[in-house]
């Protein structure tokens, strides 16, 4: 596995950080000139921050995150920024399947401080590479405008973009302290770097509330460069345990058939996935429920009643679904599919419940904000709010009532950068807009 190098990344890699290569976003929006200048002046240092958080191959598995943590803490702190690294005690991190973890908080008060507290939550984790890549998964190559590496579509960029807002920002009230008069920026930014999205976010952005590091008004998390989005689905993976008995294939009366029993659960599952097809939600119709049946493992030899079947389904929650009862609902129809019969037992395991994401009172005025911002800077897009087929750690800001958003550097679709797939890319013209964006909310926000 392998990759393919190509010569041509190197040139353009170096070429990137040239004045005459930027991308014009920024430096486009006639919105608080001063932060798209301050974000054109850091160009070049930003690009070579992300490059260098791409190639830290921070996967999950194994989820062994605590070495990453300090090495993006150090980036962090050669910035300029003051960084708290917060680590989760080992028992925690074993219960998600992970290794360690270690949160990292960074912390900045403007003028009495006095104003709200807006926390900018990325995540650094990342899914294996896997196969089939044309540029190298942790080269952080730069191309015709647009930068490939594991991690890019969503967590690393977003996490440039948040950092790089923030200098602005802090630009920005150095210039307002320095002129008499006019509206200063009072309240606090966060920046919140958590290691466990893909594991769930338990030891994450849930830690972060449950231990009370963090008591942010309003959060914007990864997401999407052209929209807004404040409402996602939610995730159920479960597994299903059909016990039969083995016996002889010369003689099969004498044990209990798992994969018959399987088959009438499999067909009751099949027909409740034909019916979740038409449940769309009513936030956004391009949320929809759904059930995958991903894996079916079971049997012992061809000659051998099976006495063993695993399976294991997806099933995506709207917004509107509560996962718990989804859950219960779904044990009921297995078991009345599998039947009663002396010698079958079937045992549904959780492996998963990620809850929705649900829009929260207040989550209307950050959304706004945003927007005001996003048009300025993609006056031609189709900005807009919307809801997600795919679920994020954002959710537990929001399960804890603070108002959030998806927001970031993030593609106009999932399949368009390859999101999870090979070759996964970042458009850099669509970094330096959402670091514009953001700044500009920011500024809102402190301004409130």
């Amino acid at each position: 596995m392998s990759p393919e190098n190509h010569s041509d990344d190197q040139t353009d890699d170096q070429a990137g950080s040239s004045p005459d290569r930027q991308p014009n976003a920024a430096s486009a929006t006639p919105l608080l000139p001063s932060l798209g200048s301050a974000i054109d002046t850091r160009w070049a240092e930003q690009l070579a921050f992300l490059k260098t958080l791409v190639r830290m191959p921070s996967e999950i598995p194994p989820g062994d995150m605590e070495p990453f943590a300090g090495d993006i803490a150090d980036a962090l702190q050669a910035l300029g920024l003051e960084v708290e690294r917060h680590p989760v005690p080992e028992p925690f991190v074993r219960q998600t399947g992970m290794r360690s973890v270690t949160n990292l908080i960074v912390r900045r008060r403007f003028a009495d401080g006095h104003g709200p507290v807006v926390a900018l939550c990325s995540h650094a984790d990342v899914v294996p590479p896997g196969e089939g890549w044309r540029h190298a998964p942790y080269g952080a190559s730069e191309v015709n405008g647009l930068l490939f590496g594991r991690g890019t579509a969503f967590g690393k960029s977003d996490i440039a973009a948040y950092a790089f807002a923030l200098l602005a920002l802090e630009e920005e009230a150095r210039a307002e302290d320095a002129a008499p008069g006019g509206a200063k920026l009072s309240g606090t930014v966060e920046l919140h770097i958590t290691f466990d999205e893909e594991a769930g976010g338990y030891v994450g952005p849930s830690w972060i509330l449950g231990q009370e590091l963090s008591k942010p008004d309003f959060v914007i998390a990864s997401g999407f460069s052209r929209f807004v989005t404040t409402a996602h689905s939610g995730c159920l993976h479960q597994e299903i345990i059909v016990r039969g008995r083995a016996a002889h294939a010369a003689e099969p009366g004498a044990g209990v058939d798992a994969l018959e029993a399987a088959s009438r659960i499999l067909h009751a599952l099949y027909r409740e996935r034909d019916r979740l097809a038409a449940c769309r939600s009513t936030l956004d119709p391009d949320i929809a429920a759904s059930l995958t049946i991903g894996l079916i493992q079971g049997g012992v030899n061809t000659n051998v009643v099976p006495d063993r079947v695993l399976i294991r389904l997806d099933r995506r929650l709207l917004p509107e679904e509560d996962g718990e009862t989804v859950e219960r609902a779904l044990g009921t129809l297995i078991q009345n599919a599998a039947g009663e019969q002396e010698g079958l037992e079937v045992e549904c395991r959780r492996i998963l419940l990620a809850e929705p994401l649900r829009p929260v009172t207040g989550v209307g005025e950050l959304a706004s904000a945003a927007h005001r911002h996003i048009r300025e800077v993609f006056p031609d897009a189709d900005t807009r709010t919307s809801g997600s087929p795919i679920f994020s750690d954002a959710r537990h800001y929001a399960a804890a009532g603070i108002p959030t958003i998806l927001y970031g550097s993030g593609p106009t679709s999932l399949t368009a950068a390859n999101a999870h797939g090979a070759d996964e890319h970042v458009v850099l013209s669509d970094l330096r807009a959402a670091t514009v964006v953001v700044a500009a909310t920011l500024g809102d926000l402190l301004r409130t």
